[in-house]
């Protein structure tokens, strides 16, 4: 047993490729060794801007063994009549490439066979490597790819070394013009050339050498070390950012960190700017005092140790005044206009062709969100319903600023501050920031109730006007993230118990585009199915069965946080131990009245029951039913499913004793009606032909 290494050495790869092809790299590798039948242990993966590199631990130096049997003829015609082997029996022996004496014969149900154990040969694992890692290699996926000089491959950057070691055995392969050797690239700066190593296990030890740590794990952790120490020789602490943590760490092959410093002045421009500016374009971390607020302080990590380092911080406080003094150009050329005259300037930014201009928008946002105020259990304190109004004026006006011009990201963020910086309320800015929310999978919800409205109402207009001019979802197409927003609008409505009908509110989306009352109908059953498969994945993701959350959606899909009470009180039931007969009995309830088309019902007639158990399911229905209603319409399914459980003694009592397709039509449609009063109890709960 042996350990794999290989390494790709190339020009600079972008941070954010590093991790997902190496992920995919390694899957792909111990796939083909699997495949191939060669043992192998863990794997880990080593990257820095210039190496994407793999190492397997405990490789076999041989295929496994494989033996497969194979069926000839029947054993009667091996030989022929003078004992010689037959000419069917050589031709047998002769394909499974074994002599006569090899044949074996087994017993068959058919009776006794010919048989051959083949053995397939064994490889090393070196050539069978050897034979695979350029396809491997020119196959790790890359959201963009180049080529280079004359050659038909591509990758992320041209390729300018390889390394592949099995234990000590050099591994000889090619990709493009690129053959492997022993030698890998050390430090561009520090160490630059490359550096021989003697085998897989001292790789690791061979590259910090020349300056490089491979292990980006502990590249991260030596970097965070060693700026938090720098935050801390300036009595303050870097903004918490994992994401630029992680993206810095695949920028440097080693982490050298310089504290910078920009002048008070441009703290008058918002936070938010001053980060993003940092942030985004020269992947600065910003520091704040123990209070949180900024502080006129960075920290750059530099891929290369300077004889003078406050030489190398002088240079990014250069290049970082030159981003601020733009930011703050904008800020305060931003601010000699108001919100209004932002939201008019709307008029000239278009949203969607099919569907208008942003300033459009915002004026059906308006009236949904008028609605949805109307319709919501908030109450109308601090002025709820003005505040959704005029947030939903000035939502989007934040887009025609220079900032968010230049700081795309900032949209929303810096809406909210210069809706403060205007005197708006608090709430209505906070929604101008919140209705975006959530921005990506797990992200966080809207906070106060003007948000929420707001953000259901531009999520359900961009979803309504999508349908309506068809660019609805296709497999892997969905361009403008209505998946995403359908889940946002669920979680906002659970997380807030909104209890409005959706229907309803998915109708008045809907009004703003068109007249066709047939075309919106069914527009409306196309969203509303839309958005069932979201609620089934969310609701399953809380460990919920797919059987009982579509039991329970299917039932009714009115109420988005009644199906969730629903769906955990059938859950619930599902886990008794009695539960499948009585699943069974409620099934045989339903699938009656379906083979019969029973619909139009008169009401039970109890003159026409002709059995006992006729008079007693009816009124052990009728009290049920009684305790059940109540039970409903406090939202205790639990209790009100137990309660309905008790009727299958009286059910499979009636099943037992009455012929329900009677031949006289009215005694038929009476044990119908009684069944159908069986049926009305659940119906509305769940759907227990699902289960």
């Amino acid at each position: 047993m042996n350990t794999l290494l290989i390494e790709i050495g190339a020009e600079e790869i972008p941070a954010g490729y590093i991790i997902p092809a190496l992920n995919a790299f390694k899957e792909n590798i111990l796939s083909a060794l699997d495949r191939l039948r060669i043992d192998h242990g863990t794997a880990h993966i080593f990257g820095t801007p210039r190496r994407l590199a793999l190492m397997v631990k405990n490789v076999a130096d041989m295929q496994n063994l494989k033996t497969s049997t194979i069926k000839g003829p029947p054993e009667r015609i091996r030989f022929d009549e003078n004992g010689n082997p037959t000419i069917a029996a050589e031709k047998f022996a002769s394909k499974a490439g074994i002599t006569m004496d090899q044949i074996k014969i087994e017993e068959t149900s058919k009776g006794r066979y010919l048989t051959a154990v083949i053995q397939e040969k064994c490889e090393s694992s070196v050539s069978i490597l050897e034979s695979l890692l350029e396809k491997e290699i020119l196959s790790i996926p890359f959201p963009k790819r180049m080529r280079w000089g004359d050659l038909s491959i591509s990758f992320a950057r041209p390729i300018i070394s390889l390394v592949g070691f099995l234990g000590e055995k050099i591994l000889d392969f090619k990709v493009g013009n690129i053959k492997s050797s022993s030698h890998i690239l050390g430090h561009q700066f520090m160490y630059p050339g490359k550096v021989k190593i003697e085998s897989a296990d001292n790789y690791i030890e061979v590259a910090e050498s020349v300056g490089v740590i491979p292990d980006i794990e502990k590249r991260k952790a030596i970097m965070i070390k060693a700026v938090e120490a720098c935050a801390n020789e300036h009595h303050a602490q870097i903004l918490e950012d994992d994401e630029l943590i992680n993206m810095v760490t695949n920028l440097v092959e080693s982490p050298f960190p310089v504290v910078g410093k920009f002048d008070d002045e441009f703290l008058e421009v918002p936070d938010e700017v001053l980060i993003t500016a940092m942030r985004e374009h020269q992947k600065y971390f910003a520091m704040t005092d123990e209070d949180g607020n900024l502080k006129p302080l960075f920290i750059a990590v530099n891929n290369t140790r300077a004889k003078d380092m406050q030489l190398v911080a002088k240079g990014h406080e250069t290049v970082l005044r030159a981003r601020l003094s733009d930011a703050k150009f904008f800020y305060e050329a931003d601010l000699e206009s108001s919100m209004d005259e932002f939201a008019e300037k709307l008029k000239n930014v278009t949203f969607q062709e099919k569907l208008g201009t942003v300033y459009n928008k915002t004026l059906r946002i308006g009236n949904l969100v008028q609605y949805l105020a109307e319709e919501s259990s908030y109450e109308d304190k601090d002025g709820l319903k003005l505040n959704v109004t005029r947030a939903a004026q000035i939502c989007k006006a934040d887009l025609v600023s220079q900032i968010v011009i230049e700081f795309t990201k900032l949209q929303g963020l810096i809406g909210r501050a210069y809706a403060l910086k205007a005197g708006e309320k608090e709430d209505v800015a906070s929604a101008i920031e919140q209705h975006y929310r959530p921005v990506y999978s797990g992200g966080k919800l809207p906070e106060n109730p003007t948000a929420c409205l707001l953000a259901i109402a531009d999520k359900l207009d961009t979803i309504c006007g999508c349908f309506s001019v068809d660019l609805i979802p296709t497999g892997g197409t969905d361009p403008y993230a209505l998946r995403r927003q359908g889940i946002g609008i669920i979680q906002i409505m659970l997380k807030e118990n909104l209890v409005f009908s959706f229907t309803a509110m998915i109708d008045k989306g809907l009004e703003a585009f068109g007249d066709d009352a047939a075309k919106k109908a069914e527009l409306s059953l196309k969203i509303i199915a839309f958005f069932k498969k979201r609620m089934v994945n969310i609701l399953m993701d809380t460990g919920l069965s797919k059987e009982t959350v579509n039991s329970a959606l299917w039932a009714s899909f009115d109420n988005l946080p009644d199906v969730v009470l629903r769906a955990r009180a059938l859950e619930s039931l599902r886990r008794q131990p009695d539960f499948e007969p009585l699943s069974i009995t409620f099934k045989r309830v339903e699938n009656i009245l379906k083979k019969a088309n029973a619909k139009a019902l008169l009401p039970v007639d109890e003159s026409l029951f002709e059995d006992p158990s006729e008079k007693g399911l009816f009124s052990a229905v009728n009290e049920v039913g009684q305790i059940v209603e109540g039970l409903i319409q406090e939202g205790n399914y639990d209790k009100a499913l137990s309660h309905i459980a008790t009727l299958r003694p009286k059910v499979d009592t009636f099943f037992d004793d009455v012929m329900v397709m009677a031949e006289d039509a009215k005694l038929r449609q009476n044990k119908m009606a009684l069944l159908s009063s069986v049926s009305g109890l659940f119906k509305n709960i769940a759907n227990f032909s699902m289960i």
